[in-house]
């Protein structure tokens, strides 16, 4: 133990020098009177502490003192000498200050082990100590253990013993100025405080207030917690550093060394114990209300020294409310000007007090009775609280937990409270806030009943317009009739044609809306100097290393031959008698031919200016560097070319194919373990399939619910998957009306390896017609003559299903519920709305597209597809053309990096339903005649975003959707992107939907639709100006002009470019 543990010895001997001058000159310093007179000075510490008691004076000296913590040890300040008693062990370690030269000689007691003979310590430091006549002590601690025992039982029976006083005062003066050492470490504590709030708490409430969702105070102060890890041994699981890397200052934070003060404090208006602003109250079990006021406390410690603040959040406040906070936060400001060296506790109180008369006289009684208090080692110094009895002057350095606040107060009949607490260091001049964030008023106050107001104006974003007839082409608006007084004076047709016509003027109105924030929200979010991939990193020069030195060179190269070394990947060619190694990478091929009698392999390297397709902007660490290009060796002996040949191929696929799949599996995430449900047993769903399927042979298994997450056990237990409910990104159900499974579907944030393959989504089903029909006949036949039989298996298939919905929606919901729990993210069951649905062509296949409340998705069958409507920026709808039956839909990601994805051949009759469901959902739209070429639509967006947003950005689409636009004007066609030369070819078969459906347009996001990634992209425009060219001059040959009727090209125009990067013409 003596060899790990280092004591700071200068550190030790600068604050005992401390210690005996100020203690030498207390007659002149009234902090330190209670010493004035005492002999000697007594520390003593038996057992530690529980860990949920706060931290004792006489620790917190102890460890200042030391930098440790030391049980069952006593020492006796002597003003010519210190006296240590301890055990043998702690004796080792502390002679480390005994030898480091202290200011006053060191005299260390150890005693003797338990088997050991007993030594003559503990009567020596008797001896020591009932020789003083009047000795300082922290008379109010009171201490266990055997050392304390031992100790109380000799000094009662000593005939004389010195008198007590309290020293707890002067040990407050001596540690409260902090040096900087202990500002480092109080800065790391308000930094990491501050944090947690700003990137967690506030978050975390703002989603429960806006969903509604049921947690109770206590649940939600124990994920807080749960931010710096939790569980033993295997289980266990570090800090989030998903919270924490936010935060500036917390590179190198040692996370052993951080815990939280208190169970961080969550009270709100349904608190049954009232609001409390001490920082002793507790988070109580009742639910978390969802309006009125909101206090939060947070507390941390990082190597023992304590940062805290509180604040408070206010849900729909009224005028009266938001002026208290907003005085809370003036009086903050006004005293952190006022404090400074020199000032009393007692006159930073009368300020606070005199700020408030004068402001809000009424609010005088409801102010707290102290403004704050000292802290650092020990949460709460009493000795320097800032109420209005105390005299102690401040000094630069020292650190106080500033707390503000007002109780009792009453608002509809209802008391509540506000505070504002932070932590601050006094300076010379004045005060300066340790902790920081969330407290303005756009941070604390929420508004919901203005957004309700709001939602009535205009479509929800979580309330989708919902058919309400049969018939699945029709656009919702075509089933609502007009009112009474206009069918009246108007035919049924004319009442639809003005229904439809002021839908379309209001989609408008709100489309154009729409597109005004789009591109406000672009300018904002791109800086005028960021550009290039939007903010993400492009490729990078990598270094490959075949051999560390000669000495790793295989003994083949003795030869001076060329060697393939498939371990080092590496090809050895001799160059004028050397040995030299090329990695693999650093060669693009090898060729081989054969002139008469001797045969030429040549070698050629990849180099700066090559037109090498997808490696074309590979990058080099110096370009302008002289490169060798190829070399090429001659020899008689041609199988051995074929055979060298055939190693660097079959090398250089080797290595291609592993870095595709470390490519492929670079965002494939290793969850954490399950912690499993104890002394119950887990919640299960029996009897259902999973996909993707596990190997072996197609049996259902069981999902169950445990503490951190799911587990789905194959029969038998031969398999199992974990999914962790912090991996789940949305939770999906879908009924098995209209279908023929019922569906549990879990869409993840990062893909999970299942068997061999990467899946983003894991479904859990069961088949709802699984009834087997009697065909042969039976007793019930005999005394039937009609369909009596069939009609009794419908309504029993009927009963099934309904079964089955209800089973799976339960076990969905308990999902939810655990998850919402367990991490704090509120995670609801989302329903596809069938009746919005729609057909498209995703994947290379016909589907049933079905909007949700924050997605579209098609969940029946593998490649499945989740679409999340947050990270949408805009959906163009393509090939919209009077006369033609389909059209395409593109939605481009708010992730520009992201390949665009292709909904193709969707039926024209539906046009309307996805226009109104995509302004629903307060998604800009946009639509044009002809498809577009997104490849290098997005590769220009992607160089300069900025420089795209400025020049107008998505307004190259030809603006809203609902705008009248011909075919033969082309709405793309003002733009720099024209149209694909082949489209209207493509565009003339209803049925061939293999033309609009390359799965290259698959986001990443999108579930097992990236399976089918194609990287293929367009032609390039310099490609489709020599096709045009040439098509031009044919025509020109034949008689036929641009004007002939026969033309199957699109028609363009001059217009002014959208984006001054095209290479087209304009």
């Amino acid at each position: 133990m003596s060899s790990q543990v280092q004591l700071n010895t200068r550190q030790f001997n600068s604050r005992l020098k401390l210690i005996i001058d100020s203690w030498t000159n207390a007659g002149k310093n009234d902090e330190y009177g209670a010493i004035a007179d005492a002999d000697a000075l007594l520390l003593i510490a038996g057992d530690p502490a529980g860990e949920e008691e706060p931290t004792r004076k006489g620790t917190a000296f102890q460890t200042w003192l030391l930098g440790y913590e030391f049980p069952s040890t006593f020492m006796l300040f002597e003003k010519g000498r210190l006296v240590i008693l301890c055990s043998a062990s702690k004796a080792r370690i502390l002679t480390q200050i005994k030898n480091g030269n202290p200011p006053v000689p060191v005299e260390i007691l150890a005693q003797a082990k338990a088997k050991d003979p007993p030594t003559d310590a503990l009567p020596r430091f008797t001896e020591a100590y009932i020789s003083h006549s009047r000795v300082g002590t922290l008379i109010k601690e009171t201490h266990t253990g055997k050392l304390v025992d031992e100790w109380n039982k000799v000094v009662s029976a000593a005939a004389t013993k010195p008198e007590l006083v309290d020293m707890g005062p002067s040990i407050s003066s001596f540690t409260a100025p902090k040096d900087e050492d202990e500002l480092k470490a109080i800065r790391t504590a308000a930094n990491l405080t501050s944090t947690l709030l700003a990137h967690h708490v506030a978050v975390k409430l703002e989603t429960i207030l806006d969903r509604e969702a049921k947690i109770s105070h206590e649940a939600f102060s124990s994920q807080i917690e749960g931010r710096l890890g939790y569980g033993e041994g295997d289980n266990v699981k570090g800090p989030d550093m998903r919270v924490w890397q936010r935060g500036k200052g917390l590179n190198d934070v040692d996370w052993s060394s951080t815990e939280f003060c208190y169970p961080p404090i969550i009270q709100s208006q349904s608190t049954s114990t009232g609001y409390d602003l001490r920082s002793t109250a507790e988070s109580s079990p009742d639910d978390i209300s969802h309006k009125g006021v909101f206090l939060v406390a947070l507390g941390m410690r990082y190597k023992g020294y304590c940062a805290n603040l509180g604040r408070s959040f206010i849900v729909d406040p009224s005028k009266e409310q938001e002026a208290i906070y907003n005085l809370l936060v003036s009086l903050q400001s006004e005293l952190l000007s006022f404090i400074k060296e020199g000032v009393t506790g007692r006159d930073v109180y009368q300020h606070a007090l005199s700020f408030v008369k004068e402001k809000k006289p009424e609010l005088e009684k409801h102010f707290v009775k102290n403004v704050g208090h000292g802290t650092g080692l020990e949460f709460r110094d009493s000795a320097y609280l800032l109420s209005p009895k105390n005299s102690r002057k401040l000094k630069s350095g020292m650190v106080f937990n500033l707390a503000l606040g007002f109780q009792d107060l009453e608002e509809g009949g209802k008391k509540y409270a506000l505070h504002l607490v932070d932590t601050i260091v006094v300076n010379a001049e004045k005060a300066t806030a340790l902790t920081y964030g969330v407290k303005s008023v756009k941070d604390t106050m929420f508004f919901l009943n203005q957004d309700a107001e709001d939602e009535v104006s205009k479509p929800a974003r979580k309330a989708p317009t919902t058919k309400s007839g049969a018939n699945g082409h029709t656009s919702p608006v075509k089933n609502k009739t007009a009112g009474g007084k206009v069918l009246r004076t108007k035919t049924r047709s004319a009442a639809q044609e003005e229904s439809l016509q002021t839908t379309a003027h209001k989609i408008s109105e709100h489309q154009r809306e729409l597109h005004q924030k789009l591109q406000s929200e672009g300018l904002a979010r791109f800086s005028e100097g960021g550009g290039g991939l939007a903010g993400k990193e492009g490729k990078t020069w990598k270094r490959f290393t075949s051999y560390k030195g000669e000495a790793a060179l295989p003994r083949e190269v003795e030869n001076m031959r060329i060697f393939v070394d498939r371990k080092a990947q590496t090809i050895i060619l001799p160059v004028y008698s050397f040995a030299v190694p090329f990695h693999i990478n650093a060669i693009k091929n090898v060729s081989k031919n054969d002139e008469g009698e001797f045969t030429f392999l040549r070698i050629n390297f990849q180099t700066p200016g090559q037109l090498a397709g997808k490696k074309e902007d590979t990058p080099f660490e110096d370009p302008d560097a002289t490169f060798i290009r190829s070399l090429t060796y001659r020899s008689t002996d041609g199988h051995r070319f074929d055979a060298i040949m055939k190693q660097i191929t079959d090398l250089k696929k080797e290595v291609n194919k592993r870095e595709q799949q470390k490519k492929e599996m670079a965002d494939v995430v290793e969850q954490d373990i399950l912690v499993e449900v104890k002394g119950r047993r887990p919640i299960k769903l029996p009897e259902v399939f999973i996909r993707p399927a596990l190997d072996g042979k197609r049996l259902p298994g069981e999902v169950e619910i445990h503490q951190n997450g799911l587990r789905y056990q194959s029969p038998m237990g031969s398999q199992k998957i974990d999914i962790l409910f912090s991996n789940v990104k949305h939770l999906f159900f879908q009924p098995c009306d209209h279908e023929l499974i019922v569906i549990v579907h879990i869409h993840l944030k990062a893909p999970i390896m299942i068997g061999k393959k990467k899946a983003h989504d894991v479904q859990f089903f069961r088949e709802a017609s699984d009834v087997q029909f009697d065909e042969t006949g039976n007793r019930k036949r005999k005394y039937r003559y009609g369909d009596e039989d069939e009609i009794e298996l419908e309504q029993q298939e009927r009963k099934r299903r309904q079964m089955l919905n209800r089973e799976f929606k339960a076990f969905a919901e308990k999902i939810a519920e655990a998850s919402t729990q367990s991490t704090g993210d509120t995670l609801e069951v989302d329903i596809p709305f069938r009746e919005l649905s729609f057909e498209g062509v995703p994947i290379r296949q016909n589907v049933r597209l079905q909007p949700t409340t924050e997605c579209l998705v098609f969940l029946s069958d593998p490649p499945f597809l989740v679409v999340t409507l947050a990270d949408i920026e805009i959906a163009s709808l393509e090939r919209v053309q009077f006369g033609l039956k389909q059209f395409d839909m593109v939605l481009i990601f708010k992730d520009f990096t992201k390949t665009p994805l292709h909904i193709n051949s969707i039926p024209s009759a539906q046009l309307d339903d996805v226009k109104m469901w995509l302004d629903s959902v307060d998604i800009p739209l946009a639509e044009g005649p002809v498809n577009l070429n997104w490849g290098p639509i997005m590769k220009t967006i992607n160089d300069n975003p900025y420089d795209f947003f400025q020049q107008g950005g998505w307004t190259f689409l030809g603006g809203t959707a609902v705008e009248e636009s011909d075919a033969d004007d082309g709405s793309g066609s003002e733009s720099e992107f024209e149209a694909e030369d082949e489209v209207e070819e493509s565009s003339e078969s209803e049925n061939d939907e293999s033309g609009y459906s390359d799965g290259s347009d698959a986001s990443e996001d999108e579930g097992s639709g990236s399976d089918f990634d194609d990287e293929s992209d367009g032609e390039d425009w310099d490609e489709l100006e020599k096709k045009a060219a040439k098509a031009d001059k044919k025509r020109i040959e034949t008689g036929r002009g641009h004007d002939s009727d026969d033309s199957d090209r699109p028609k363009k125009k001059a217009a002014p470019k959208a984006n001054g990067k095209s290479k087209g013409r304009a």
